[in-house]
């Protein structure tokens, strides 16, 4: 293969390989993901982000307080196709996730892999712990990771000296990402930040880039105006995520560890030596940006307090760009050995992902396995319906006449969302909550002096209520440990004032 000239800001020339052919193959690789998805996409049950997403679907906004609006609406347009079926729910998710395998060897083409390097690159991201398990949920995370993917894929194509025009593309993509979820803001912050400190500089002057720019913003402004004249919600989220109160924040410290696992500790060198090779490599120079984005979104994410898969979203870019010297390294010295090697680092990493990041183990046998100690979310997708059984079981003992003036509060939106999900069938009203999007639909109505409370702690009701009673705790009956687990089911009477004066002081965004 010849190699072609690059010309860089500081005037050098380098040799840079011209653009492979497309490893046609990857798409048969993001084929099968998308089918194992699509498989067990069933299994177990909704995640409690999921049934807040559906019940936010029916109460459209053009934001709510942890997140902005595409989901909610195509929660709202797949649970109508589907007639409330969560595996119909989920395909987005699938077919996202497996899209994210060949645009991965796309980027691989543009750091110049050649087409067995481009599938080694695809077969990792496709084996990685991250993508299985974003791919099989609806969530902003899913397709916060498929955004940043296109957006570094066309950033990349227009570095390497692609038609500046693609930075409308950019800006549209961003656009739409930006409406999914906040980090992609973030995103485009580390790339411009990257370019600034690496190069090219020269890019700044291009006027599609601005012209991008502004589109993104365009479309991100609706939100943006949502969050200001509520107060800015969405700041208090993070602070409250950064103090640890949602389930999967983890420690500041542990947020570089975890990057070794979030594909797989059996392939993290392919992406180590992705990083290396974006910051050193000469012909990889117009890519620098992109190692540089990486260290400023780690740096960014640990001061801020971020979920350790906050920057996962390059991570295609860094295992697109080591796996041309994986693929050297395999052809050097004990071929055969090392072969074999990196055979059983992916057959470990396919195990390790499927086992923990799919529900593939029999529910009833969940509880013998460490699987949700390991996977916070697999835990969040066991036993809604059991857990609404028993409340609504709760409910149907309360007095008439206590009853008639009584309404369902729980204290968080999976709660919530499982009773209006699976409520009316036996029975149950719709719930109310404090929680996130829940708080901003109002409260109970004036006339519900008592309330079937769900998962709050007794001292909490005291404030709000003359008398609290223990009714019942919630069992899943399989001794999964999850967050509803022995939840308390409480039976409060006689509100110590009115829903309207009272409601305020209910509002949770932790």
């Amino acid at each position: 293969m010849t190699a072609t000239a690059g010309v860089l800001a500081r005037g050098e020339v380098v040799a840079r390989k011209p653009v492979a052919g497309f490893a046609w193959g990857s798409l048969a690789i993001g084929a099968c993901v998308f089918a194992l998805l699509a498989v067990v996409a069933s299994r177990y049950g909704y995640h409690r982000d999921e049934l807040y997403f559906v019940e936010a679907g029916h109460h459209l906004a053009w934001g709510y307080p942890d997140q902005p609006p595409l989901v909610p609406v195509l929660a709202r347009l797949m649970n109508g196709l589907g007639r409330g079926s969560v595996a119909v729910l989920r395909l987005p998710s699938a077919l996202a996730g497996a899209l994210v395998v060949p645009l991965t060897a796309a980027i691989a083409r543009q750091c110049g892999a050649e087409p067995a390097a481009q599938l080694l690159a695809a077969g990792v991201m496709a084996t990685g712990g991250f993508l299985i398990g974003t791919g099989h949920l609806l969530s902003t995370a899913t397709f916060d990771f498929f955004a940043w993917v296109l957006i570094c894929g066309l950033v990349l194509a227009i570095l390497r000296g692609g038609d500046e025009r693609l930075w409308l593309a950019v800006g549209a993509v961003a656009g739409a990402g930006l409406l999914v979820s906040d980090l992609v803001a973030f995103l485009i912050a580390a790339i411009v930040g990257g370019i600034a400190i690496a190069g090219p500089r020269r890019t700044f002057a291009s006027p599609w880039l601005w012209v991008g720019g502004l589109t993104a913003t365009a479309m991100w402004m609706p939100y943006l105006v949502w969050q200001a004249r509520h107060g800015w919600p969405q700041l208090t989220v993070s602070r409250a995520i950064a103090a640890g109160h949602s389930g999967s924040s983890a420690p500041r410290w542990a947020l570089l560890p975890e990057q070794l696992v979030l594909i797989s500790p059996w392939l993290a060198p392919v992406w180590i030596a992705g990083l290396v090779r974006l910051l050193r490599e000469p012909a990889l120079r117009f890519a620098r940006a992109f190692g540089w984005a990486w260290i400023l979104l780690a740096v960014a994410f640990v001061i801020s307090g971020g979920k350790p898969y906050y920057p996962a979203g390059l991570f295609p870019v860094l295992v697109a760009a080591g796996a041309e010297p994986t693929l050297g390294w395999l052809r050097r010295g004990r071929v055969a050995l090392r072969r074999v090697a990196l055979a059983i680092a992916f057959v470990l990493s396919a195990l390790g992902s499927v086992l923990i990041g799919l529900p593939v183990v029999p529910i009833a046998d969940l509880h013998k396995t460490s699987i949700v100690k390991l996977n916070y979310d697999i835990g969040e997708t066991v036993a809604w319906p059991t857990y609404v059984h028993e409340i609504a079981f709760a409910w149907d003992q309360l007095p008439v006449p206590v009853r008639a003036h009584a309404a369902i509060l729980t204290s968080n939106y999976g709660e919530a969302g499982a009773i209006d999900r699976y409520g009316p069938a036996l029975g149950l009203p719709k719930a109310y909550s404090g929680h996130m999007g829940f708080w901003y639909w109002g409260p109970p109505t004036p006339t519900a002096t008592s309330v079937l409370g769900v998962g709050f702690d007794p001292g909490y009701l005291e404030r709000y209520f003359t008398h609290v009673r223990l009714l019942a705790r919630l069992e899943n009956h399989l001794g999964v440990n999850n967050d509803e687990q022995h939840a308390p089911v409480w039976l409060a009477t006689r509100l110590r004032g009115s829903w309207a004066a009272l409601w305020p002081r209910f509002k949770n965004l932790g």
